[in-house]
């Protein structure tokens, strides 16, 4: 799904040499648009199909947001068209204005608002949450996700109206084929070692078990030759045993506590990248993050050429994740779109606590590199981002830390939230609800979602088990680490 900026959607001609559009920025959000993670987990998961939907925007007005536009019409075309398609949905942005939540701010509302909240939902559950605000109180942030989804409910009324008139019908296709009885023999014949290899909190270790049971079987199967039946079992039977170790211990695989966090404790300073300026590490922690602040004149601030009202920016988080850091072969690239969407997450995270630019006029550039993740990089960068802004002299207001969670939902409405999300969580679980802040309020949410939505009470369990390792991260990381910013 793509979100096409037009300049002259905003009456101005593009700065580049060709006076032409180039790749999309978008300054306010992160990375890639909201609409994506919003509409995708709605599609039916065996749906084949390529499925293209372009928002163009043709014109601007201040006090109506085009992403907000943009989502409510794509779900209203998909709604009528005849794709088969578990929506609609409605969309809306949140602010705090004078201590009240207002619904769709206007341009001036905006301007003095405290949080900035976009929240999409079908008329039962919440499918997207972005976010960010300036140290808003978890409790505030939760009344604005109840408040949005109110008035998300009549918005999907009035499509649902709209389809009733003149929907098409939803064309028919070719599930995908599953053996069942062939299954049901796999699973017989190696969930003892399903569970042993499921037993481990370290990434190598279940990886090396998981392995196993995967070789012996297919030595005594002829299916083992067919290579697709090796994914389908790991598919099938690694997330079934997942969410039932998950569901009857409590917690994620392995046996940690669902509130406990890996430990990660951090390094400052020339011991990590001598002759770097500024840098700061999380070596032991996963994910390792080795980011380095480098502080500029004023001059050096980035020039935005977008729709939005922001014509410049003075910091810059540039998230990088090399090849190498997950295994992969391949020579540098450009940057994708998950770089820039972590980078922008981070961006939004910090902004809020930065000095205001007359009494710490000098504008920050970042690099930071990760290796060997196997949990959240973006909140580990987030982490890593604000030990080196302390080390670089940065006077921020207050530490920012930044968390993922996960979930574990069954079948009976049951369901289990954990933080510090693996990699193998993250690949078959149901949620990655990224939460950011200091210790006063949030800075910044961003959600993924791979299942149909998120109850209040799913949501109000993520911000509860945030906040407390949040907090929990900055008195035990971050402040051990650097008390406090350090010399120009």
């Amino acid at each position: 799904m793509d979100f096409e900026e037009k300049l002259y959607a905003v009456g101005r001609i593009p700065g580049s040499f060709m006076r032409r559009e180039g790749r999309p920025l978008c300054a306010r959000r992160a990375g890639q648009p909201p609409h994506r993670p919003a509409h995708a987990p709605l599609f039916p998961s065996d749906l084949r199909n390529d499925v293209c939907i372009t928002c163009t925007v043709m014109s601007v007005d201040r006090d109506c947001s085009p992403e907000v536009t943009a989502m409510i019409g794509a779900s209203a075309m998909v709604a009528i068209s005849d794709i088969p398609w578990n929506g609609p949905i409605g969309c809306c942005e949140v602010g705090y204005v004078d201590g009240k939540i207002v619904i769709n701010p206007t341009q001036a509302q905006r301007a003095v608002s405290q949080m900035d909240t976009t929240v999409a939902s079908t008329g039962e559950k919440v499918v997207m949450i972005e976010a960010g605000a300036k140290e808003i109180p978890d409790e505030i942030m939760f009344e604005g996700i109840k408040a949005a989804h109110e008035v998300n409910k009549t918005i999907v009324a009035l499509i649902n109206k709209m389809v009733e008139e003149s929907g098409k019908p939803k064309f028919t296709y070719q599930h995908a084929d599953f053996n069942q009885e062939l299954f049901d023999k796999i699973v017989e014949a190696t969930m003892d070692e399903a569970k042993a290899a499921m037993d481990t909190d370290d990434k190598n270790v279940r990886e090396a078990r998981w392995n196993q049971p995967s070789s012996k079987s297919g030595t005594s199967c002829s299916w083992r030759t067919i290579p697709r039946w090796t994914s389908i079992w790991r598919d099938h039977l690694q997330v079934p045993e997942e969410d039932r170790q998950g569901l009857a211990a409590g917690g994620p695989p392995g046996g940690r506590p669902p509130e406990k966090r890996d430990p990660a404790p951090g390094r400052r300073g020339g011991a990590c990248c001598p002759g770097s300026t500024a840098p700061a590490c999380l070596p032991a922690a996963r994910p390792r993050c080795c980011p380095t602040c480098h502080p500029e004149h004023l001059s050096a601030s980035q020039k935005l050429d977008t729709i939005w009202e922001e014509e410049t920016k003075r910091y810059m988080h540039h998230y990088n994740m090399p090849a190498y850091s997950t295994g992969e072969a391949r020579g540098a690239k450009s940057t994708n779109r998950r770089e820039y969407g972590h980078g922008a997450l981070a961006e939004r995270a910090l902004e809020p606590v930065l000095p205001a630019w007359r009494s710490s006029p000098t504008p920050s550039a970042w690099s930071l590199r990760c290796s060997a993740p196997t949990v959240s990089t973006s909140q580990g960068s987030i982490c890593g981002s604000t030990l080196a802004l302390m080390d670089a002299g940065v006077p921020i207001k207050a530490p920012v830390a930044g968390i993922s969670c996960g979930l574990i939902q069954d079948d009976d409405g049951s369901f289990q939230t954990f933080i510090d999300i693996q990699g193998v969580e993250d690949f078959h679980g149901e949620m990655d609800f990224k939460v950011a802040g200091t210790k006063t309020g949030i800075t910044a949410i961003q959600m993924d979602l791979k299942n149909d939505g998120l109850t209040m009470e799913i949501i109000q369990s993520a911000l509860d088990i945030t906040r407390d390792a949040r907090c929990e991260i900055i008195d035990q990381v971050i402040l051990p680490c650097i008390p406090a910013p350090g010399p120009r």
